[in-house]
């Protein structure tokens, strides 16, 4: 039986062999934009890593492609995506963890529904009753699967395979309402005594608590900042002997399929690197953090496991669901402290004092996903009513 024949800059299936010294070797064959089917290879420390190398080296190959691609609009849907995802690893413009979800939504949401049709096939009508459909189920579901499925066509478009973009006419998501939630001073506190509770008992499975959940937290409510960027505090980024303290915040931990979990450079956005001022409860527990860092290195990160690794944000939101879930608190999750800390600087500041300690570019951001409404109309208006409206008869029945 012969294999079936792989098209001009495509590749045929990877398969993986062991090399010595526990190392994983992939290959597939790769047909040369000359026509010609070439070998390709890459060894790795492990099977995802070569998987991911191989599919680099592949991406640069199609550096040489011509103008005119080989997709048609007669093309496989999956042809396609193939080609948006090496565009993608060609640009290098995104960042590694958004290009994973990219790959991940693709795969979930959308190549279930389109695998079997042509790119001629697709219309605005299939577009529609697909996220339609993901709708019912998910709003989230629904818009990230309209994002790469206009990115992905905004690619055809662009290199002239198809004349216009089906996602342009869909029509639009209702995202449904929902109020941003914060938690109370004594929730806070509550959270609080649950997690002292478990960090100084003994009779917890596996290592004992080295009182990081605890102070992460603090961090958390004393700087508005993202998981990640505070897994990513070194040494070099606190100034503990201002009044007040200080803390810079200019990196997050990120946890990459085939590489493993590093600290990155910059966070989020280019408004998320920020110096921020700590309240004296978080510049007290990152001063009882150092005390015990046995790590003296500016670069040395003050959250981290028990080999030095930095923590991954998966594990953490999972240690503090179980810990609080243990005392029957539910749906607590890193985020709402970020979400509590902005609609305390809203009610008693400002809402663009809140977006700029919370690294937003624009504030409606931080109105629309953080800020909890706040239902309790100023007692003024009551005041102000009675002097204009009071009775001159004194109040006597009406």
């Amino acid at each position: 039986m012969s294999r079936p024949r792989i098209p001009v800059g495509g590749y045929g299936e990877i398969t993986f062999f062991p090399r010595a010294k526990g190392r994983v070797e992939a290959r597939t064959r790769f047909r040369d934009w000359d026509g010609q089917t070439r070998l390709v290879q890459a060894t790795a420390s492990s099977r995802p890593a070569a998987e991911v190398e191989l599919k680099r080296r592949l991406a640069e190959r199609n550096v040489c492609q011509p103008v005119d691609t080989t997709l048609t609009p007669d093309s496989p849907f999956p042809a396609l995506v193939e080609y948006w995802l090496a565009d993608l690893d060609l640009e290098n413009r995104i960042a590694p963890a958004t290009r994973f979800n990219y790959e991940r939504d693709m795969e979930r949401l959308v190549l279930p529904a389109f695998r079997g049709y042509t790119l001629r096939e697709i219309g605005v009508a299939r577009c529609d009753a697909l996220l339609k459909r993901l709708g019912q189920e998910s709003y989230s579901s629904a818009k990230r699967a309209r994002t790469v499925l206009r990115q992905s066509f905004a690619l055809a478009v662009r290199h002239e395979v198809l004349v216009r973009n089906p996602i342009d006419n869909v029509s639009r998501l209702h995202k449904p309402k929902r109020t941003p939630t914060a938690l109370s001073a004594t929730e806070v506190n509550a959270i609080r005594a649950v997690i002292k509770a478990w960090e100084l008992s003994s009779g917890t499975s596996g290592p004992n608590p080295d009182g990081q959940l605890g102070q992460i937290v603090e961090v958390m409510l004393g700087t508005s900042a993202r998981i990640g960027e505070v897994l990513a505090i070194r040494r070099r980024d606190l100034d503990l002997t201002t009044t007040p303290a200080t803390l810079r915040i200019c990196g997050t931990v990120i946890s990459e399929r085939g590489v493993g979990t590093y600290r990155q450079e910059h966070p989020k956005t280019d408004r998320s690197n920020r110096v921020v001022a700590l309240p004296s409860f978080t510049a007290e527990a990152l001063r009882r953090r150092l005390a015990i860092m046995a790590d003296h290195s500016l670069d040395a990160l003050v959250f981290r496991s028990r080999e030095g690794t930095p923590l991954t944000t998966a594990n953490v939101r999972r240690q503090l669901r179980k810990v609080l879930g243990a005392a029957g608190i539910e749906g607590v999750s890193p985020h709402m402290f970020r979400r509590t800390v902005a609609t305390v600087i809203n009610e008693q500041a400002s809402l663009n004092l809140a977006s700029e300690l919370l690294g937003h570019t624009d504030p409606k951001v931080t109105i629309e996903h953080y800020i909890r409404r706040n239902e309790q109309v100023n007692p003024l208006t009551a005041e102000l009513l009675d002097q204009a409206f009071a009775r001159e008869d004194g109040g006597g029945p009406l």
